[in-house]
Protein backbone atom coordinates (compact mmCIF):
# COMPACT_ATOMS: atom_id res chain seq x y z
CA UNK A 1 0.00 0.00 0.00
CA UNK A 2 0.69 3.41 -0.82
CA UNK A 3 1.06 5.80 1.78
CA UNK A 4 -2.24 8.78 1.52
CA UNK A 5 -1.03 11.95 0.51
CA UNK A 6 -2.39 14.94 2.43
CA UNK A 7 -3.92 17.45 0.37
CA UNK A 8 -3.29 20.95 0.31
CA UNK A 9 -6.66 21.56 0.45
CA UNK A 10 -7.68 20.62 3.66
CA UNK A 11 -10.45 22.35 6.19
CA UNK A 12 -13.09 20.91 8.52
CA UNK A 13 -16.60 20.51 7.94
CA UNK A 14 -17.18 23.62 10.11
CA UNK A 15 -15.44 26.09 8.46
CA UNK A 16 -16.74 25.27 4.99
CA UNK A 17 -20.52 25.83 6.57
CA UNK A 18 -19.05 29.58 6.97
CA UNK A 19 -18.55 30.13 2.93
CA UNK A 20 -22.31 29.62 2.41
CA UNK A 21 -23.92 32.65 0.92
CA UNK A 22 -26.32 34.32 3.41
CA UNK A 23 -29.22 36.08 2.06
CA UNK A 24 -29.86 39.61 4.03
CA UNK A 25 -33.57 40.68 4.63
CA UNK A 26 -34.09 43.98 3.18
CA UNK A 27 -36.77 44.92 5.94
CA UNK A 28 -34.34 44.26 8.63
CA UNK A 29 -33.60 46.92 11.16
CA UNK A 30 -36.66 48.86 9.64
CA UNK A 31 -38.86 48.70 12.99
CA UNK A 32 -35.61 50.41 14.99
CA UNK A 33 -36.13 53.74 12.44
CA UNK A 34 -39.53 53.68 12.64
CA UNK A 35 -39.98 53.93 16.08
CA UNK A 36 -37.15 56.56 16.69
CA UNK A 37 -38.94 59.04 13.51
CA UNK A 38 -42.55 58.11 15.79
CA UNK A 39 -40.69 58.68 19.65
CA UNK A 40 -39.20 62.38 18.26
CA UNK A 41 -42.64 62.92 16.44
CA UNK A 42 -44.59 62.19 20.41
CA UNK A 43 -42.09 64.41 22.14
CA UNK A 44 -42.67 67.50 19.40
CA UNK A 45 -46.31 66.73 19.38
CA UNK A 46 -46.61 66.42 23.43
CA UNK A 47 -44.48 69.71 23.66
CA UNK A 48 -46.46 71.34 21.53
CA UNK A 49 -50.08 70.12 23.76
CA UNK A 50 -48.31 71.53 26.50
CA UNK A 51 -47.28 74.77 25.56
CA UNK A 52 -50.11 75.51 23.07
CA UNK A 53 -52.44 74.60 26.30
CA UNK A 54 -50.40 77.06 28.38
CA UNK A 55 -50.70 80.04 25.81
CA UNK A 56 -54.36 79.53 25.77
CA UNK A 57 -55.02 79.46 28.82
CA UNK A 58 -52.89 82.73 29.57
CA UNK A 59 -54.64 84.19 26.61
CA UNK A 60 -58.24 83.42 28.09
CA UNK A 61 -56.88 84.41 31.64
CA UNK A 62 -55.72 88.22 29.80
CA UNK A 63 -59.00 88.62 28.20
CA UNK A 64 -61.24 87.78 31.13
CA UNK A 65 -58.86 90.02 33.51
CA UNK A 66 -59.42 92.91 30.63
CA UNK A 67 -63.07 92.58 30.50
CA UNK A 68 -62.73 92.63 34.62
CA UNK A 69 -60.96 95.53 34.39
CA UNK A 70 -63.02 97.66 31.95
CA UNK A 71 -66.15 97.20 33.58
CA UNK A 72 -64.52 97.90 36.78
CA UNK A 73 -62.96 100.91 35.21
CA UNK A 74 -66.97 101.94 33.77
CA UNK A 75 -68.00 101.68 37.36
CA UNK A 76 -66.35 104.60 38.48
CA UNK A 77 -68.50 107.11 37.24
CA UNK A 78 -68.48 110.98 37.70
CA UNK A 79 -70.27 112.29 40.56
CA UNK A 80 -71.78 115.63 38.37
CA UNK A 81 -73.28 112.70 35.71
CA UNK A 82 -74.55 110.93 38.38
CA UNK A 83 -76.54 113.77 39.48
CA UNK A 84 -77.50 115.15 35.83
CA UNK A 85 -81.31 114.94 35.54
CA UNK A 86 -80.80 112.78 32.11
CA UNK A 87 -79.33 109.61 32.52
CA UNK A 88 -77.95 109.93 29.00
CA UNK A 89 -75.15 111.78 30.30
CA UNK A 90 -73.42 109.86 32.53
CA UNK A 91 -69.52 109.95 32.19
CA UNK A 92 -66.66 108.20 33.76
CA UNK A 93 -64.39 109.76 35.97
CA UNK A 94 -61.26 109.22 34.25
CA UNK A 95 -58.70 108.69 37.28
CA UNK A 96 -61.08 106.64 39.20
CA UNK A 97 -61.15 104.88 36.41
CA UNK A 98 -57.73 103.86 35.42
CA UNK A 99 -57.16 103.32 39.18
CA UNK A 100 -59.91 100.73 39.32
CA UNK A 101 -59.06 99.40 36.17
CA UNK A 102 -55.08 99.45 37.06
CA UNK A 103 -56.77 97.76 40.81
CA UNK A 104 -57.72 94.50 38.66
CA UNK A 105 -54.79 94.53 36.39
CA UNK A 106 -52.59 94.41 39.82
CA UNK A 107 -54.73 91.68 41.39
CA UNK A 108 -54.24 89.23 38.53
CA UNK A 109 -50.95 90.38 38.47
CA UNK A 110 -50.87 91.05 34.85
CA UNK A 111 -49.71 94.19 32.72
CA UNK A 112 -51.51 96.34 30.50
CA UNK A 113 -52.68 99.17 28.85
CA UNK A 114 -55.72 101.16 30.20
CA UNK A 115 -57.81 104.44 27.62
CA UNK A 116 -59.95 106.18 29.06
CA UNK A 117 -62.66 108.45 27.18
CA UNK A 118 -65.59 110.15 28.46
CA UNK A 119 -67.55 107.32 27.64
CA UNK A 120 -65.98 104.16 27.15
CA UNK A 121 -62.76 102.03 29.34
CA UNK A 122 -60.47 100.00 27.36
CA UNK A 123 -58.34 97.72 28.46
CA UNK A 124 -55.70 95.49 26.71
CA UNK A 125 -53.70 93.08 29.29
CA UNK A 126 -50.99 90.78 28.82
CA UNK A 127 -50.31 87.55 30.31
CA UNK A 128 -46.57 85.58 29.73
CA UNK A 129 -46.40 82.23 30.43
CA UNK A 130 -43.10 80.18 30.18
CA UNK A 131 -42.87 77.30 28.03
CA UNK A 132 -42.97 73.48 28.88
CA UNK A 133 -40.02 73.12 26.96
CA UNK A 134 -36.80 74.59 27.26
CA UNK A 135 -35.83 76.16 24.30
CA UNK A 136 -31.92 76.85 24.97
CA UNK A 137 -30.05 79.30 22.47
CA UNK A 138 -32.98 80.53 20.49
CA UNK A 139 -34.41 84.61 20.45
CA UNK A 140 -37.73 85.02 20.07
CA UNK A 141 -37.23 89.04 19.22
CA UNK A 142 -39.80 90.50 21.74
CA UNK A 143 -38.28 93.42 23.31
Amino acid sequence: MTPRRRSRRWLPAAVTHRWTRVQHDPDRGSITAYLLIMTVALVVLAGLVLDGGAALTAHGTAADTAQQAARAGADALDEQSLRATTPAGLTTNPAAARAAAAAVLAAADLTGDITVTATTVTVTARATTPTAIPLHGTTTGAP
